[in-house]
């Protein structure tokens, strides 16, 4: 696989650092997660397939110098905390990179490093606001501004483009032989993932505000559409022989065109779309070229011909289905293949810091250390 052989550090945190950790972990990477030592309750995170999980209280001396350890034997460390919180252990960039100068500082927070509102709590719908992406969602200019589910800055803007940055930093390693730190925060990375929005809005496909722009439901062949049992299909015929195959495969060829009388297309698609269920619809038109799909839930989509044909989906060891990576490398090794997916390591940690025994026999650790570690409350137990 492609990243085998990076060593992974991730702090224990909230969904974008651990989805980050989990993209790594899934094309290679050996990650470990460091679990909070006091907790009051242990949760299992679903992003965390693959990895090991130790438990070290870090604040304390012995657990510090433990964190030191695992440090010199990693090339990244996924930091989820606002800006001071690891430098108030002694635990930021510099110490770190005082034991190991090729480590990679990945730095996942909510504003950034610096900045009046670095220091803020924050979560998605926040990141999305200050970014200014959020002024765009929701159905109308009448209606407030409506986040959508926490994809688009939490994994988006956040998770994802941290694991970028990490890579980015990695082939940047090859030629300095150091490490750097990589400044991932979730408002930044918001507005560079709508980059496309922003060098854009000169155009007419924006219209005049939410709900009027091509991609929000301003259009009615790029909307979503009832059908006779409740469920839905999506119409995204934005290219006109994609249109001509829809009034085609709805029987009202000719009659509509897309420069004018919208409302009154969209009035007759919606009646027409109530008279079919929605499998119907899909089935019928599966014989033309109209970009028309069901909107399938997420039971629902696994079981779906195409997701099948390719193998997108599979049970992991709590026989919950769950997608596999992507995208798909042609030439890598284990998980990241069509033939190979199957191999993706899919284990997750049962327990708080369930492998802190092997991760520090790893490092050298004789039972005897780890026995006074565990005595003196420094490490946990699974």
């Amino acid at each position: 696989m492609p990243l085998r052989g990076l060593q992974v550090l991730e702090l224990a945190g909230l969904a974008p650092a651990p989805f980050c950790g989990m993209v790594l972990s899934d094309f290679g990477a050996s990650v470990i997660r460091m679990d909070r030592l006091k907790t009051k309750t242990f949760h299992i995170d679903r992003l965390n397939r693959g990895k090991k999980a130790l438990a070290v209280d870090y604040t304390r001396a012995d657990g510090r110098n433990v964190f030191l350890d695992l440090c010199r034997n990693s090339d990244v460390l996924i930091d989820p905390f606002r800006p001071g919180v690891m430098e108030a252990h002694q635990l930021g960039p510099k110490d770190i990179q005082a034991v190991n100068e090729r480590l990679i500082y990945a730095r996942l927070s909510g504003y950034g490093q610096e900045g009046p509102m670095s220091a803020k709590a924050g979560h998605d719908i926040n990141f999305l606001s200050l970014s200014g992406v959020l002024s765009k969602l929701g159905p109308d200019e009448h209606s407030r501004p409506r986040p959508p589910l926490n994809l688009l800055a939490d994994f988006g803007g956040g998770g994802l483009l941290c694991a970028f940055g990490i890579l980015a930093a990695v082939i940047g390693r090859i030629s300095t032989a150091k490490g750097q730190v990589v400044d991932a925060n979730i408002t930044d990375g918001t507005a560079y993932l709508s980059s496309w929005l922003w060098r854009a809005q000169d155009l007419p496909v924006w219209g005049v505000g939410r709900g009027t722009s091509w991609f929000d439901g301003g259009l009615p062949w790029y909307d979503t559409y009832e059908c006779k049992d409740g469920k839905y299909v999506a119409v995204g015929c934005l290219e006109r022989p994609f249109f001509d195959q829809l009034l085609t495969g709805l029987d009202i060829a000719g009659k509509y065109d897309q420069s004018t009388n919208e409302e009154g297309l969209r009035a007759e698609l919606e009646i027409i779309f109530r008279r079919r269920t929605r499998d119907e619809w899909a089935k019928h038109f599966e014989a033309f070229d109209a970009c028309v799909t069901p909107v399938l839930t997420l039971d629902e989509a696994p079981n779906h011909p195409h997701h099948q044909s390719r193998q997108c989906f599979r049970s992991n060891e709590d026989e919950v289905l769950e997608p596999l990576p992507s995208p798909r490398l042609s030439n890598a090794e284990g998980g990241t293949t069509l033939d190979g997916q199957k191999n993706v390591k899919s284990a997750v940690p049962k327990s708080h810091g369930q492998h802190t025994e092997d991760i520090l026999r790893g490092l050298g650790y004789d039972m005897q250390k780890i026995n006074s570690l565990r005595h003196n409350n420094v490490i946990g137990t699974a």
